[in-house]
């Protein structure tokens, strides 16, 4: 990946039987300073959500733990 691209995974989980509808996002950005970002939303559908940033120096180790949250998450029953 190079440092002007993004990527972004977009995650719902939605159970009418227990009022859920939350949703997921994972986001690689660049910085400023040649490293990589993972950017996470979340929150119910509708609303604004929260959001965390963990920054790695390499784009390698981002990548890993975005593929670690998408696949922890798809394990707790979200999908696209």
């Amino acid at each position: 990946m190079t440092n002007d691209q993004t990527t972004d995974i977009h995650l719902r989980r939605i159970d009418p039987a227990r009022n859920m509808r939350r949703f997921y996002v994972i986001s690689l950005q660049p910085t400023l300073f040649g490293g990589m970002s993972v950017v996470r939303n979340w929150g119910r559908i509708g609303t604004q959500g929260q959001a965390k940033v963990e920054t790695f120096d390499d784009a390698r180790e981002a990548e890993a733990a975005c593929v670690r949250l998408e696949h922890c998450k798809r394990r707790r029953g979200y999908a696209n």
